[in-house]
């Protein structure tokens, strides 16, 4: 795993956004970029050019999901190429892949946790073990915990609390069975992000 795709409260101070997912996010403490010069940074806040603006919105989708930039240039092109509205498929695009899945089942507590989980073979897809946390999932796949992990440290503990979790309109998961099921493709409310898509697909535009 690239050091890169590692997500830390610094980065999250530096987008603004908590893109970790952690309860003790530092950008809770410090609404400020890090380095000397952050606190001066609520008050003279810098006027971003339209390009600026673009570029922080592509990072924080990057740095949210994981990403580095030869996949994610990937997706938007991928999302460009069908006929509609490119910023939705992107999202959406981005939401299909299976360490997101688990992450919004609640089987994993961040999206980081989640990939783990999927490369340290935890995941099962339609009865087959999956180690890629790249892979697209589509409607009707059902995924699963493998039972051998089931009581491991923290899966059991993400079980435990699942019941908290609220899972999106376009997943379920049934707790008797410990298995989750894509039941739709994600619209409406299920796209909203902490990044604006149609900046994004602007700076891949120019």
């Amino acid at each position: 795993m690239a050091s890169k795709m590692k997500i830390s409260c610094k980065m999250c101070r530096r987008e603004g956004v908590s893109l970790c997912g952690k309860d003790h996010c530092a950008l809770k403490r410090r609404h400020f970029p890090p380095g000397v010069h952050g606190p001066k940074y609520l008050k003279h806040r810098p006027r971003l050019s339209g390009y600026g603006l673009q570029l922080r919105e592509k990072q924080k989708a990057k740095r949210l999901y994981g990403i580095l930039e030869k996949q994610f240039v990937r997706y938007v092109e991928e999302a460009s190429s069908r006929k509609g509205n490119t910023a939705e498929f992107l999202v959406q695009v981005l939401e299909s892949r299976l360490d997101n899945v688990i992450y919004r089942l609640g089987l994993g507590k961040t999206r980081r946790q989640a990939r783990q989980m999927v490369s340290h073979g935890f995941i099962m897809v339609n009865g087959k073990s999956v180690d890629i946390p790249s892979f697209r999932v589509q409607i009707g796949d059902e995924i699963k915990i493998k039972d051998s992990k089931i009581q491991k440290g923290v899966t059991k503990e993400n079980l435990d609390g699942i019941q908290k979790h609220e899972t999106p309109k376009w997943l379920s998961f049934d707790s008797t069975t410990t298995t989750g099921k894509i039941t739709a493709i994600p619209e409406g409310e299920d796209l909203r992000q902490v990044f604006d898509p149609t900046l994004i697909v602007e700076f891949y535009s120019r």
